[in-house]
């Protein structure tokens, strides 16, 4: 075998002895490889070709040289998307949404943009993004995304603003945005009545983690449904966790997280209040458990550093939004008959921290709160 053949481990294929390879495109997801023979060693001889004119000039093999065990699923999905046309949309163009939408131009399909604000709609037009004047526009689109604030707004959007109406039978709809459980369930079976597809995918990250295209998303759905948008959530994700077949329950899994985010910044800002009553630096303490109790612990470390530097602003999670959460996941578990003890006390913090005019900034200024209580603000 010809050392041409030699890729790395991300895009090496299985090859036939005696088959001579050669590169001849570079594509954003990996190299690939062209056969300079004729197929009489590959695994299926005599098999269609299928690379047509994109082939290099040199080779005589036609087939598309890439081998389904090797490559990974953003790989195929990369591909599928180069080969089969697709309309995409995004409505709701925040401080998440608007990165989430840039990354999904990386797609090369068509993507409509549409966002109360304007700014974000210009900035995404100057990269390629068509605007849609007003979101009903957008319903035109294969698969529709929206990630707006909660309930009322994507209610106002989606379905008074004649999105879902626009849409057409078989096309999808992805909502990203943290909604309740119940808002989720209604949604499910309006769109059920309409014939288009439903997926419920929240995320996990802050602001620079959508940047980067690498939330995690938490997506609920048929299988059939989320396998047709996957590729494109690959474009925003590094990892989509599947939590069931009814859209709502990637919903109750995302309230659980924040619960649990808000539980956590909570307990460091009492610890930090704590140990600077007692004449300890708040940043001496956050250190410590940074580097023992939860070492290696994004949340401790982030969170903890903006609470020991007392660095609120800009929000990358308002607590305003932290607040609606915990009120969504307290509500959640009384639909299923579940006390939450902790969301129940956190409710009465967050009230407090935004009856001090604290909603605008980063949920860590549940630490500020906390301190404020002690009279060491």
């Amino acid at each position: 075998m010809s050392s041409r053949s030699t890729a790395s481990s991300a895009t090496a294929s299985v090859r036939s002895p005696g088959c001579r390879w050669t590169r001849w495109r570079a594509t954003r997801s990996a190299t690939r490889w062209a056969c300079a023979a004729a197929c009489t060693t590959w695994s299926n001889p005599g098999a269609a070709c299928r690379c047509g004119p994109r082939r290099s000039a040199s080779a005589a093999c036609e087939r598309d040289c890439w081998s389904n065990t090797t490559w990974t699923p953003r790989m195929r999905g990369r591909r599928l998307l180069e080969e089969h046309s697709m309309t995409i949309a995004f409505i709701g163009l925040g401080a998440m949404g608007r990165h989430m939408a840039a990354n999904l131009l990386r797609s090369g399909q068509i993507v409509h943009v549409w966002n109360r604000n304007p700014d974000p709609v210009q900035a995404l037009a100057a990269k390629g993004a068509r605007p849609a004047a007003a979101s009903a526009e957008c319903g035109i689109a294969d698969v529709v995304f929206s990630m707006l604030a909660d309930d009322n707004a994507t209610r106002a959007v989606m379905l008074d603003g004649g999105v879902l109406d626009a849409m057409a039978p078989g096309s999808i709809h992805v909502n990203m945005a943290t909604v309740s459980v119940a808002f989720a369930r209604e949604m499910a079976a309006l769109h059920l009545e309409k014939g288009v597809g439903y997926v419920a995918a929240p995320v996990l990250g802050r602001v620079d983690v959508a940047e980067a295209g690498k939330l995690n998303i938490l997506a609920g759905g048929s299988d059939e449904l989320i396998a047709r948008v996957q590729p494109l959530l690959d474009l925003m994700g590094q990892k989509t966790w599947r939590f069931g077949e009814a859209p709502e329950q990637a919903n109750a899994i995302k309230l659980a997280c924040n619960l649990t985010l808000a539980c956590a910044i909570e307990a460091m800002g009492e610890g930090a209040a704590l140990a600077g009553a007692h004449g300890i630096a708040p940043a001496s303490f956050i250190d410590l458990i940074t580097n023992t109790l939860f070492a290696g612990s994004p949340v401790y470390k982030g969170y903890g550093g903006m609470i020991a530097a007392q660095r609120y602003s800009p929000a990358g999670f308002k607590l305003s939004l932290g607040q609606k959460d915990v009120r969504l996941a307290v509500e959640a578990g009384q639909g299923k008959n579940l006390p939450l003890a902790f969301g129940d006390a956190l409710q009465t913090v967050l009230k407090e921290a935004v009856d001090h005019g604290d909603g605008d900034l980063d949920l860590a200024a549940l630490g500020k709160n906390a301190a404020r209580r002690g009279g060491m603000n």
